[in-house]
């Protein structure tokens, strides 16, 4: 005691004494009082050192806190500023433990202590941290406060462990499931419950993603139930609408498919001491047993739930590289494989005549290291194949499919109106137990009856609700009468026309298309493109194409029409081949119709002779040399040319003319001027003037 009491000094007692004080747990606040006690009576002991009662203060915010952290603890965090702003003599604990059980807490406040001249005290005597042998001897039970803990804390766990590799654990179960009085997991009982958490999973199964399982359930204003986990009414049942996190909830919960399962989760603490909860793969859980207790699917359609989402979740899936569908034109979106290096092919889109058009570019690696990109195919024609092979393959089980959508409408229908009825039900028996309530009340207790009365009230107009949604959705249901059904059952014999719909979305165009085909490898050479198909089957289909012109050939006009501009081009002038084409039907790569322009462009792109080159090559005659030759005027010529006295034919479409080779002849009798006659009929064009 007398060393004690050296210890102290009146400096230290000028200061202040703070006794902390700690429990770790609500439960032991509540059931473990006299250690409680013992360390409220810690301030007989600071006033024994001579503090005065008014120097003492208790800091007890940490009542119920764990002291494996200081993260949390108010009461320490206030108890070390205190000590380093040297308003603290003394420390005060029942143990060190009560103090702080983690190793860098604990050296933290020991550091501050020698620095502030600050003494402890617990149950085993006062301490001086500045002196070696007391820091050595608070060090050491700082450090075994710390393996205490984790001591416990170890065979807790190992039992918790154990339990669990074994499947015993009593764990949360999801809504759907409950323990039975001999603690094994059963469905439960209530059928309205059942009903509601399969229709999530078949809705799920039928639409494929998370999101149309909960619209589905907000378009058909159904409820789904989920127990309250704290608070007041915890472990009661509630009804309310299907959020979409809900659902990938439901989804992910392996208890669904009957398994047990523990270790899924790992929390790990920053340095600001925050934890951050890290999902594991599957084989990294502690605990995995299929099949452990009744469940609402199977363990393996389960596992293609999970598969599925995880392709609904990401823009690309590194295991199996494809992407989910989305709302481009490309049917291979995902699917098409170079050819040349075997790796995922991109799509890019570019406008066409108000239309996007894909194609299909290997440019992953070119992107990597900044190399040219691998291939790029044009995808019209692709996907036009594709297109095809789809409706070749799913057209003898069309009628089938046709059939089992109808089977499958009815039965939604009629599982829809059964989770109304029940809803209804359910409303009405809390509206008569809320009546029932309300009649047991003592009438002279005004406050109690006014709330059972609202109560009532509330329960009778959530039953009208209910009843009314019922009443609306069954007129606006759409039920398939004997012509509907028929007109769907002919829908499967015209796979094509159904196919080429465009009401329907390509969304829905690629999700059938990934129901049949498993990918596509392309390759494209200087003549063709090959596709190889492989089949979900296991079969593979092999598709050649021709190559696609590039924009400059499909630009190109024809060797046909070409062919056929040289030909007319021996009768007519430039207009005039523009009318007879455009009168054969035939038109420009524009898809407009043949012009004047559009011919001269033709004619002089392609190096054709024009109608005046090809009638002076056969000798016809300018006006000026007609003139010359018959020492006539000009204005002679035009007027024997309108005479029919001369031939000439128009070489343009201003109607400018070349004159046919001319013979004299000689005039008839009695005539004073000399005619002159074309040499023979037969010279003249065909489409000349006369």
């Amino acid at each position: 005691m007398m060393s004690e009491q050296v210890k102290v000094t009146a400096a230290h007692l000028r200061r202040s004494a703070l006794i902390d004080i700690r429990q770790s747990t609500i439960r032991q606040v509540l059931e473990n009082t006299e250690s409680t006690e013992r360390q409220y009576a810690l301030r007989q002991r600071a006033q024994t050192f001579g503090w005065a009662p008014d120097q003492i203060r208790v800091i007890d915010q940490d009542l119920g806190h764990s002291g494996a952290s200081a993260a949390d603890r108010a009461g320490f965090q206030e108890l070390v500023a205190e000590v380093s702003l040297g308003h603290v003599g003394l420390v005060v604990g029942l143990e060190v433990s009560r103090l702080a059980r983690n190793s860098a807490d604990w050296h933290q406040l020991l550091e501050l202590c020698a620095l502030t001249d600050t003494l402890i005290y617990d149950d085993d005597g006062l301490y001086d941290p500045r002196q070696f042998n007391d820091r050595l001897v608070l060090g050491l039970k700082g450090t075994m406060s710390e393996a205490e803990l984790h001591v416990l804390k170890s065979r807790l766990q190992g039992g918790i462990h154990s339990k669990a590799r074994r499947g015993d654990l009593k764990t949360p179960l999801p809504v759907g499931l409950v323990y039975t009085p001999d603690d094994r997991v059963a469905l439960d009982p209530d059928q309205a419950v059942q009903e509601a958490i399969r229709l999530v999973f078949e809705t799920f199964d039928r639409t494929g993603s998370a999101w149309k399982t909960a619209r589905y359930f907000t378009l058909h204003d159904l409820l789904c139930p989920r127990r309250l986990r704290d608070g007041p009414h915890q472990g009661e049942l509630v009804w309310g609408p299907l959020l979409h996190s809900r659902v990938r909830q439901i989804l992910h919960n392996p208890r669904y498919a009957g398994a047990f399962y523990f270790g899924r989760t790992h929390t790990r603490y920053t340095g600001d001491h925050k934890a951050h909860v890290e999902l594991l793969p599957t084989d990294e859980w502690l605990a995995l047993i299929p099949n452990a207790h009744p469940g609402y699917i199977t363990w393996e359609q389960f596992q293609r739930n999970q598969a599925r989402l995880r392709a609904n979740a990401r823009d690309y899936d590194p295991e199996d590289g494809v992407r989910s569908p989305r709302e481009g034109s490309a049917l291979l979106q995902g699917l098409a494989i170079c050819g040349r290096c075997g790796e995922r092919m991109t799509i890019r889109y570019h406008q066409r005549q108000g239309a996007l058009i894909p194609d299909y570019v290997c440019q992953r690696r070119g992107i990597q290291h900044g190399e040219a990109i691998c291939q790029h195919i044009p995808g019209s024609t692709i996907d036009a194949a594709i297109g095809a092979l789809v409706v070749e393959l799913i057209s003898p089980e069309a009628l089938q499919l046709a059939l089992a959508v109808q089977d499958e409408y009815v039965q939604q229908l009629a599982h829809v109106d059964q989770l109304r009825r029940q809803a209804i039900e359910r409303a009405r028996y809390e509206a008569d137990l809320a009546h029932r309530r309300y009649l047991r009340v003592d009438p002279d207790n005004r406050l109690v009856a006014l709330t059972l009365e609202r109560d009532w009230n509330d329960k009778l107009q959530a039953l009208q609700d209910l009843e009314q949604a019922y009443d609306r959705h069954t007129t606006q249901d759409p039920r398939l009468d004997t012509a509907q059904q028929a007109a769907v059952a002919a829908l499967a014999t015209d796979i094509p026309r159904v196919w080429a719909d465009p009401a329907i979305p390509m969304r829905e165009r690629k999700r059938l298309v990934r129901l049949v085909i498993a990918d596509v490898t392309l390759l494209r050479d200087d003549v063709q493109v090959h596709m190889a198909i492989r089949l979900h089957s296991g079969y593979t289909r092999t598709v050649h194409l021709p190559r696609p012109q590039t924009l400059a050939e499909q630009r190109r006009t024809s060797a046909e029409i070409v062919a056929r501009i040289e030909t007319l081009l021996d009768e007519y002038t430039d207009g005039g081949v523009a009318q007879m084409l455009n009168e054969a039907g035939l038109r420009p790569v524009d898809g407009a119709t043949f012009t004047l322009g559009s011919v001269r462009y033709l004619r002089q792109s392609h190096h054709l002779r024009s109608r005046w080159q090809r009638l002076r090559d056969q000798g016809w005659l300018t006006q000026t040399e007609v003139a010359s030759g018959l020492h006539i005027g000009v204005a002679t010529v035009k007027r024997w040319r309108q005479e029919g006295i001369l031939r000439a034919a128009p070489y343009n479409d201003k109607n400018e003319c070349l004159y046919a080779p001319l013979t004299y002849a000689l005039p008839a009798k009695g005539q004073h001027k000399r005619r002159w006659a074309a040499a023979s009929p037969t010279d003249a064009p065909t489409g000349g003037e006369g």
